[in-house]
């Protein structure tokens, strides 16, 4: 399905899931303004007395590197998935798309505990063995699965994956991030530094996985919840305007401080929803890059 919808969605030739500017030297053409002054060709510019840049070539082969967070948060789903399906989904997408041309992906992935890498393979073999990896760990709710496995609490946190999906990825590529960036707001990780971290030696594109309920609250009436990290419940009032009006004021605070600790990482952002058309929302993301790097 993820294979048909996006030849669907997509058209034209393969130039690269996100691309860049590259890193051979091409032509070189006038200078636009607007123009990146670190790229002036010098000796042309004094040949012609025109003002001249260097372009270059956008890396077509690429070792794409997946930051896989499926933490007990994903369990969770009120439209028709739970987002933990959703990442998934999202793990078959990217893999598709990055496999495209031969290149060669791997994964880092985790459930809250110690990460697994998972090495890098080519091509669509690469991209379906990487996938049946993912989506035959072991699921369940995620406080009653941690409680069986003696955890109280996440082991590791978002900053730790990020970690070490650079300390895999040795060449130079792209690396995409797939979470929801939840994560406890008393003992936060430093996640956008790792993020900058890994953006110096990779372009890097993180993928924000969310239900709508954790925008707006529905009138329900009375809820009993779990955090599905801690086993922690609460009871709530949905059928109180003033209480969903805080509700949606702080969700709203919540994914603009994600916002911006993904602008200051230096990464690329694409957010998914369970109540959206997730595939032609890759889609349209991966379509508007390459349309603004033509004209770069």
């Amino acid at each position: 399905m993820v294979t048909r919808r996006l030849d669907g969605l997509l058209h034209g030739d393969y130039l690269g899931l996100l691309p860049g500017a590259g890193s051979e030297p091409g032509e070189a053409r006038e200078y636009r303004a607007g123009d990146d002054v670190r790229r002036m060709d010098w000796p042309v510019t004094a040949r012609t007395t025109v003002p001249h840049v260097r372009t270059t070539i956008a890396d077509r082969e690429l070792e794409t590197w997946l930051a896989i967070d499926l933490s007990p948060s994903l369990d969770f789903g009120t439209v028709g998935m739970l987002k933990r399906e959703l990442a998934e989904g999202a793990v078959a997408a990217f893999s598709y798309l990055a496999g495209r041309g031969g290149n060669r992906i791997g994964a880092v992935v985790t459930e809250g505990g110690p990460a697994k890498a998972i090495p890098p393979r080519p091509g669509r073999g690469g991209a379906r063995s990487l996938l049946r990896t993912v989506t035959a760990l072991p699921r369940g709710e995620g406080a009653d699965r941690m409680k069986a496995e003696g955890r109280n609490a996440p082991v590791q946190g978002l900053a730790d994956l990020i970690d070490k999906t650079r300390r895999h990825a040795r060449r130079r590529g792209l690396a995409v991030v797939i979470s929801d960036f939840l994560e406890d707001e008393d003992n936060p990780s430093d996640w956008s530094r790792e993020l900058r971290r890994l953006a110096v030696r990779q372009q890097v594109l993180c993928v924000e996985v969310l239900d709508p309920a954790e925008l707006a609250l529905p009138d329900v009436g009375v809820l009993d919840l779990i955090d599905p990290e801690t086993g922690a419940t609460v009871e709530i009032q949905t059928g109180n305007a003033r209480f969903r009006a805080r509700y949606a004021e702080a969700a709203a605070e919540q994914r603009a401080r994600i916002a911006a600790g993904i602008r200051s990482g230096g990464a690329a952002h694409l957010r998914l929803s369970t109540g959206s058309d997730w595939l032609r929302d890759i889609a349209a993301f991966v379509a508007e890059r390459r349309h603004l790097a033509a004209y770069r």
